[in-house]
């Protein structure tokens, strides 16, 4: 859904990962009238946010004193939890969307395990597209060729490497005004016993069927050994007619 905000090209990033995040976490708390008390994080900066209350520690800016946060945890399924993995940038984008998720920053982009230390600036940049900006203007100066079979789609929607952040803000911005899905067309169908349903077979003729196909199978194996035999009799005939050929010496 990310072409009605304006995301038409690089749907497969880590950016895009973060816009379909924050999409989820917006569309999810408007349902519950929960997306004006938690807003999250409008001016995404890398960091992690989050607050404690007591003993316990809650993913969001501020707690409000009525309602809880809604609270989800991540499901990363089969998918291999490097760091830097793209369902890090929904996770990101699903907590600053407003969503309690606990998490921690060692998957994310920017975090050294050597120094265990954390530069939110490299998340920051990852979030607004800053590794393909680069990418793509080291492939304009170096292997043009490349750039234009590999950024095609960047260069029919006119998208260029000094625009991809401000376009990743236009995308944010479009989202929190209006995380709805879009009304569902109206499906007419044209030829209606193509897409007719087949009606249920009742007992009986289950029951026939199967017996049909009982008696095709019998019928099949019949034949087989049928034509078994056949081959056994002419095998058996051509070593009689050997036998007749082969000459006889007397003393």
């Amino acid at each position: 859904e990310l072409a009605r905000y304006g995301l038409k090209v690089g749907l497969k990033n880590f950016s895009a990962a973060y816009c379909t995040g924050l999409l989820c976490a917006r569309r999810l708390l408007q349902q519950l009238d929960l997306d004006e008390v938690y807003e999250g994080n409008t001016e995404p900066d890398g960091e992690i946010v989050k607050t404690e209350v007591g003993k316990k520690t809650y993913f969001v800016e501020e707690l409000d004193d009525d309602k809880r946060p809604f609270r989800a945890l991540l499901d990363v399924g089969i998918r291999t939890t490097t760091t830097g993995n793209r369902v890090f940038g929904a996770l990101k984008g699903a907590t600053d969307g407003g969503l309690d998720i606990p998490h921690s920053y060692k998957r994310f982009p920017g975090y050294d395990r050597e120094s265990k230390e954390f530069d939110a600036e490299a998340m920051k940049d990852r979030i607004f597209g800053a590794h393909v900006s680069e990418y793509m203007e080291k492939l304009m100066d170096e292997d043009n060729a490349k750039y234009q079979a590999l950024f095609a789609d960047y260069i029919k929607e006119g998208v260029e490497p000094d625009g991809l952040e401000e376009l990743y803000q236009s995308v944010h911005e479009a989202i929190r005004e209006d995380p709805s899905p879009a009304d569902k067309e109206d499906f007419d169908v044209e030829d209606r016993e193509s897409f007719k349903k087949i009606p249920k077979l009742t007992y009986e003729e289950r029951k026939a069927r199967l017996a049909a196909k009982k008696a095709e199978m019998d019928v099949d194996e019949e034949e087989d050994e049928d034509a078994d035999e056949d081959a056994a009799d002419d095998d058996a005939a051509d070593d009689d007619d050997d036998d007749d050929d082969t000459p006889h010496y007397s003393d």
